[in-house]
């Protein structure tokens, strides 16, 4: 691609805002430095400015277009040494180039700058906008002769373009006076990175010196760059060889220990035999209407290829190696015939035989094997010869051919069987601001009612429909302004719907006033809330009889900075935003190698009595799906396939379900049934450690929970950073945009549910298609739907962490009632200590916590919990009538009976809850009632004992009272009453509002 076009990579430097002073005056005189691929590029420098403005084009030249997003710009900011009395830093930012966008889809994205050591003084942000532009470039003009070649080697290399960056000497001696005063400000790390890069560009590489001249000449080449064309392929090319013996920063696979890092290296390798039949070559003419198939036959299995007319097959077969039942592979070549009356009649050509012993294997990376000619054997003397072109070798899953082949296991060459991998389509929200109409021509819609007019404006996308508040207006006036300033948020997937249609209707005789279509594609996108979306009108349209209905005043835009939310809150498995820009490096890799399942039950009937199962797995991590091949008619398949993904974040949850196929066949094609499912939560992984054993998979049916047997899986999570994973849980979870402009929990509710049926409906539509039931099942689209079986495990959730609380309260009244007396004296002790060195409080409560932490972690589970917990899920005890309340749909299909009983339970349920908010309420509501004198007496009693208080705090010292209070909370039981203290007594006779209750 590299050589076939040129790309080029256009930086333009926007602005920047709320930078640090940095020359003795409260502002700064900003100039940036860009490098990127050993190229340099500088700004001009804006004066006595600590917002400047550029708006500057900086190009390089992309060396190698494949290696473009492992590359990184690097911007750095400085302040001008002519206004001052030295050059300082003014921050960095590093730009990944996976995150650049190509020309036509580029924004504006503020990159807050970098400290480039911990002393530094850092603030502000810059703006930049990154894109690059592929052109192809011109053919070399023809050379005349030979000696036009000498003369035009003879000539000297052209000089190179120019280009404003500050003189060598100046750059030195600002190194030098920015390295003085870094040291002054105890700064680490001094400012050497400017220093080091100019001395590159002042001393090119020796390489590039005494590099031939092409002899075509690039004119004006970029600064850093060589002059000829043939010098830029051999950079490129070296420079490809360097990032392939290196480990790319971008894949980011850990080579920890002395582990093979093969592509198959959590799986077993399952052995195959691989047969290619190329073509054949018969020495007699194909009659017309006649065709030439092949035919495999290894014991009992038995296979044919194509019927082709022009011999040439160029099939791969690959047989499971452990279920052959011969040792004797034949080929076989057949011809077919057809007469008048579209009979056919099949005759050998002959066979070739192989025995299976000796047959060659093949491991990758060696090159596939060539095919060969054989002769057939067992044909008529007077008959041609007849040649068939094969290779037979054995190998693995790891065979490049094996995707692509007729595999044995998985039921040949049928599509709904086989490995395939799906992206879910990228989604965007979509902001539609409705900010008022003009000219909107009410009085010839329909006859005027009696009350006036009320308005509503309403967008559509797709299946997608939203409405705004309704407005009234005055039926007078023949021109009506209603004002809304309304937000209206729509998911919108790529490739985006061709419209958003806009409808202003009116209410009061349901007749619609006019439309506007707003094209998809031609929105603005945004990045932040720092730039504005323009707002813009549109004509509406009204019917025939009046074309101008009036316009409408709206904004609408593209919301790049926020991640749209497309499965549940706690199984979220990807938190990047939409935007391209936006993204980040990724901080580690995950590997899952999907072993085999064994002790599967049947899920269906074979033959009308046997039972069977035709299993295939799906894997889900960010927007990347997996889908195993279907081994069919076994209740222990073994899948071996290895997969991978790209990690951002490790607070994220793999998803791993099993299901039945029941697509493959198309004259009983029906839904695939569930069978299990499990999650990987990547913060329980340690890193570069492979966690491999067997995971029961139980499903919640409609006659309740079962176990469906078992899955074999490897998981090993690949960090090569630990300083970006510890970063990483000092970030927020969700991109910036979700905390400065937050939705509502409603909104994002109804925001989650469309983008889930948005991916169904997209992944349904692939082929092979992902089942609606399939997605739905992975993504957890019924959590927000009741269950009474839910609603117990959240309260048991609720109570377990409840629980350890009352258990430190049963600790802590054993203590106080000298339940065993040594204790209780040991914290009479600690007491003391506590009162008379108070500053020693938080050091020893964080050295306690750091003790207990570190000795619990020798107990810490060694294997991460990976399976669904029955008993957490309430499975076991859960009744039939409410697992079948769970399986119904909305709104409810079963019986009236049914649904009253149900509705009868759910108000019993609902008035226990209902007792215990009002209990909660009657406690803040007495605390409110002390400081508003609802009870005069009370109140005054309280003010009085206030009065005393404050008197006796003055004259006794805060560490007595402190020490005598404790003293009393511990005294012995001989010392207590077993009444209630007359704190409580007095708290609960104040009154609450439970009275007043109808």
């Amino acid at each position: 691609m590299a050589e076939n076009c040129s790309r080029k990579l256009i930086v333009e430097v926007c602005n920047a805002k709320n930078l640090m002073p940095k020359d003795g005056q409260g502002t700064a005189s900003a100039y940036a430095i860009v490098d990127f691929d050993g190229q340099r590029r500088r700004t001009k420098t804006k004066f006595r400015d600590l917002n400047p403005e550029w708006d500057e084009k900086l190009e390089f030249l992309v060396n190698d277009v494949d290696s473009m997003a492992s590359e990184v710009l690097e911007l750095n900011l400085y302040n001008d040494k002519k206004t001052g009395k030295r050059s300082t830093f003014l921050g960095k930012v590093k730009i990944a180039g996976s995150a650049f966008a190509k020309s036509g889809s580029e924004t504006m994205v503020y990159y807050p700058l970098e400290k480039r050591s911990v002393f530094s003084q850092i603030k502000g942000e810059i703006g930049i906008k990154v894109w690059y532009v592929d052109e192809t470039p011109l053919p070399p003009p023809p050379v005349a002769d030979e000696t036009a070649i000498q003369e035009q080697k003879s000539e000297p290399p052209p000089p190179p373009g120019t280009e404003e960056k500050p003189p060598e000497k100046e750059d030195n001696k600002a190194a030098e006076e920015e390295n003085k005063e870094e040291k002054k400000d105890q700064e680490e790390n001094p400012a050497e990175e400017p220093k080091k890069e100019d001395k590159e560009a002042e001393n090119p590489k020796p390489e590039e010196k005494q590099a031939p001249l092409a002899a075509v000449v690039v004119e004006n080449p970029p600064i850093a760059q060589a002059d000829q064309s043939k010098q830029l392929k051999d950079k490129a090319i070296v420079d490809r060889k360097r990032s392939d013996l290196s480990v790319n920063e971008m894949e980011l696979r850990s080579l920890a220990g002395d582990r093979s890092r093969s592509s198959y290296d959590l799986v077993d390798r399952m052995p195959f035999l691989f047969v290619r039949v190329v073509k054949v070559k018969h020495g007699g003419n194909l009659e017309s209407g006649s065709s030439v198939y092949a035919k495999l036959v290894i014991g009992t299995h038995s296979v044919k290829t194509k019927s082709q007319t022009e011999k040439d097959w160029d099939q791969v077969f690959a047989f499971d190696k452990d279920g052959l039942n011969s040792t004797n592979l034949e080929v076989s070549v057949w011809i077919q015939k057809k007469d008048a009356e579209n009979n056919s009649t099949e005759a050998s050509l002959g066979a070739v035989s192989f025995d299976l012993q000796e047959v060659p294997k093949r491991v990758p990376p060696d090159s596939p094997l060539a095919p060969q000619w054989y002769t057939l054997e067992g044909t008529a003397d007077d008959s041609p010869a007849t040649d068939v072109m094969l290779a037979v070798w054995i190998g693995t899953q790891a065979d490049e051919a094996f995707q692509e082949a007729w595999q044995s296991d998985s039921g040949g060459l049928i599509s709904e069987t086989r490995a395939k991998v799906y992206l879910s389509p990228k989604l965007w929200y979509l902001r539609l601001t409705v900010i008022q109409t003009q000219d909107l021509q009410l009085d010839l819609v329909a006859e005027p009612k009696v009350r006036n007019p009320e308005l509503y404006v309403k967008a559509q996308l797709g299946a997608q429909l939203f409405k705004t508040g309704r407005t009234t207006v005055g039926s007078s006036t023949s021109v009506s302004n209603p004002t809304w300033n309304e937000d209206l948020m729509f998911v919108a997937a790529e490739p985006f719907e061709p419209f958003l249609v806009i409808t202003v209707e009116d209410a009061s005789n349901a007749q619609i006033v006019g439309l506007a279509k707003i094209h998809v594609a031609s929105i603005d996108r945004r990045m932040d809330d720092r730039s504005e979306t323009r707002s813009r009108w549109f004509n509406l349209i009204g019917n025939e009889n009046r074309p101008y209905a009036g316009r409408i005043h709206v904004k609408v835009c593209l919301e790049g900075g926020y991640h749209v939310l497309d499965e549940a809150a706690h199984v979220t498995s990807d938190v990047r935003a939409a935007a391209k820009q936006l993204a980040k490096a990724p901080i580690g890799l995950l590997e899952v190698g999907i072993r085999g399942a064994t002790n599967l039950l049947p899920v269906k009937t074979k033959d009308g009595n046997r039972g069977t199962t035709d299993a295939y797995v799906v894997a889900k991590y960010g927007p990347k799906w997996i889908r195993t091949r279907t081994i069919l008619d076994r209740f222990n398949p073994r899948w071996n396939e290895q997969y991978t993904w790209d990690v951002y974040d490790p607070s994220t949850v793999l998803t791993i379900g099993v299901f039945d196929n029941g697509r493959y066949r198309q004259d009983e094609a029906g839904k695939d049934v569930r069978i299990g499912k499990l999650r990987v939560r990547l913060s329980t992984l340690d890193t570069n450690r492979v966690y491999m054993g067997s995971y029961s998979l139980t499903v919640l049916l409609p006659t309740g929970a079962k176990r469906m047997g078992e899955i074999e899986i490897a998981v090993r999570f690949s960090c090569s950073s630990w300083l970006s994973l510890v970063q990483a849980y000092a970030s927020p979870m969700l991109p910036r945009m979700h905390y400065v402009r937050p939705m509502g929990p409603a909104q994002q509710d109804i925001l989650r549910y469309t983008a889930m049926k948005i991916v169904t409906a997209r992944l349904a539509r692939s082929e092979p298609s992902l089942g609606q039931e399939v997605v739905q099942f992975m993504l957890d689209s019924d959590t927000h739907m009741w269950s009474m079986r839910r609603s117990k495990a959240n309260w048991f959730r609720v109570a377990g962490c409840l629980s350890k609380v009352a258990t430190c309260a049963r600790w802590l009244d054993g203590i106080r009632t000298w339940a065993h007396p040594p204790t209780t004296i040991l914290m009479h002790i600690l007491l003391v200590a506590v009162v008379l060195c108070p500053h020693l409080v938080l050091s020893t409560v964080f050295m306690y916590a750091f003790l207990i932490l570190g000795l619990r972690f020798r107990y810490r589970h060694r294997v991460p919990v990976m399976t669904m917990d029955p008993r957490l899920s309430c499975v076991d005890g859960v009744g039939a009538d409410e697992v079948d309340e769970e399986f119904d749909v909305f709104p409810s299909t079963r019986s009236n009976e049914q649904v009253r009983m149900r509705y009868d339970r759910l108000r019993a349920l609902a008035g226990r809850a209902q007792m215990l908010l009002g209990d909660v309420a009657a406690q803040g509501e007495r605390l409110e009632a002390l400081f508003n004198w609802r009870d005069p007496r009370a109140t005054g009693i309280f003010v009085v004992v206030c009065l005393l208080a404050s008197l006796v705090f003055y004259v006794v010292p805060f560490k007595a009272f402190v020490l005598g209070s404790g003293f009393y909370y511990l005294r012995h039981p001989r010392f207590r009453d077993d009444m209630p203290s007359v704190p409580i007594n007095f708290f609960r006779r104040l009154p609450s509002l439970s009275d007043q209750i109808l």
